[in-house]
């Protein structure tokens, strides 16, 4: 086996058994800005991510060309992995313009007018990884999930706001949960508010409460998510979905851990701890305006990312365990090799929701393939029965509205009936949706 402390070409990460148990050891690097303003800055980094930009990022760069969240070098176990954040103007290699991908060391990255050079070392930094394969009803042998309940048990003794990152289905919420069950507040509520779901006219209501008699249908006055959360933990799930004009008013509260009711000036202190959780870069979001920095800064004093199923199929295996175990007694029935087969194949975009679906499924109806939702390719319209007493424009809006049906009603069962989910997926805005499902006659998988 080559000696990772020399191949500084393809590893970055690598694990190592000690007496005290697995760690992970983190290649060191420098990044040296050779021109623009910055010019002779140099940074020795042994992290898994060194993130680039203007603002809040770990090298900060003073170039009015640069984005506040710009670019990121992620290192793992097949070496050095560089990603542009949505930046407005672009980052480079060579003078070709890189969206994500490897790069060797001693390669030379333009961001803006500032050029950096970037330096693979050859020393590495410890990071300590979780000794077994369960974490607060979470599962995973992989280094990538273990490490991550490392992550989770340092930071869970300490009051600092996380955000969470991930694909939808990672699991944010299960380390959320986790977050809160490992803390010294653990005796106290655990709130969740989903932001993409809260109507915008009922935002501040569900945030900070009110008093009766504040809007119309307001009868008796009902306490916020802050104040229910006092003395636990506040989860805001989904805090990406939530609109600009919004976040403006979520800022003051995270920033003082005070709030006002809607109707009264009496302000209210809120002990609380909080994690927002989010499938969106909030990097790139910040780059296109479409998130407040401040609010982002506020939230990511730590961030920790949840790896998708693809990046841990070493888990596969574990997980169809533990799901299948779950199980109540009388549903499970032996699942065939042919499943574990399957399941190893797949890529899993539906991550570890999907997977946990599948093994219900396979055990309950002894079959797993999940019907593909229906494309415009998949629709037959030379078999459509055609009335010619049936107006033309009738006759194609039922073709139409029976081919949105299935769509929706497939979109939906892939996403567990989330919305928000699904309209990402489909390229649509979640009014869109509704809107369809309201001329559809298709009631709300989330009700």
């Amino acid at each position: 086996m080559t000696d990772p402390a020399e191949d500084l070409l393809t590893t970055a990460t690598w694990t190592i058994t000690e007496p005290s148990g697995e760690t992970v050891h983190v290649r060191a690097c420098r990044l040296d800005v050779a021109r623009g303003d910055g010019a002779g800055q140099s940074r020795t980094f042994a992290t898994p991510r060194i993130r680039i930009g203007r603002a809040g990022t770990d090298l900060v760069l003073n170039d009015k060309l640069v984005s506040s969240q710009h670019c990121e070098i992620s290192l793992d176990e097949d070496g050095y992995r560089l990603r542009d954040l949505g930046s407005t103007n672009g980052t480079y290699v060579r003078g070709i313009r890189i969206v994500d991908a490897y790069i060797e060391p001693g390669a030379e990255i333009t961001v803006g007018d500032t050029l950096i050079r970037f330096t693979a070392l050859g020393g590495s930094a410890r990071v300590p990884i979780w000794s077994e394969t369960s974490f607060e009803g979470m599962v995973g042998r992989s280094t990538v999930m273990r490490r991550l309940f490392a992550e989770i048990d340092r930071v869970a003794g300490t009051d600092a706001t996380v955000l969470l990152t991930g694909e939808t289905g990672v699991g944010k919420e299960r380390v959320a949960n986790a977050l809160h069950a490992r803390s010294p507040r653990s005796g106290g509520p655990f709130v969740t508010l989903d932001c993409g779901a809260v109507p915008r006219q009922l935002f501040e209501s569900q945030l900070f409460g009110h008093e009766a008699g504040a809007f119309t249908g307001a009868t008796r006055a009902s306490a916020g998510v802050f104040e229910a959360a006092s003395g636990g933990t506040l989860f805001l799930d989904e805090i990406g979905e939530l609109p600009l004009e919004l976040q403006s008013r979520l800022l003051r509260a995270v920033e003082t851990r005070t709030v006002r009711r809607l109707g009264s000036s009496t302000p209210i202190e809120c002990d609380v701890r909080l994690i927002a959780a989010t499938n969106r870069d909030l990097g790139g979001e910040v780059n296109r305006g479409a998130f407040r920095s401040d609010l982002y800064y506020r939230l990511a004093v730590v961030h920790l990312r949840v790896p998708a199923l693809r990046e841990r199929g070493a888990d596969l295996d574990l997980l169809v365990e533990h799901f299948f175990a779950a199980l109540p007694p009388h549903e499970r029935t032996a699942l065939p090799e042919a499943f574990l087969d399957w399941v190893r194949a797949r890529s899993w975009p539906g991550n570890v929701r999907e997977l946990e679906n599948a093994v219900a499924r396979a055990a309950l109806m002894g079959s797993w393939e999940e019907p593909a939702p229906p494309t415009d390719a998949g629709i037959d319209a030379s078999a459509a029965t055609i009335d010619l007493a049936v107006p033309f424009r009738i006759a194609k809006q039922r073709v139409v509205d029976t081919f949105e049906r299935r769509y929706l009603t497939a979109l939906f069962d892939a996403h567990d009936g989330n919305v928000s989910a699904a309209a990402r997926a489909a390229g649509l805005d979640r009014m869109s949706i509704y809107k369809a499902m309201s001329r559809l006659g298709l009631g709300s998988r989330e009700e």
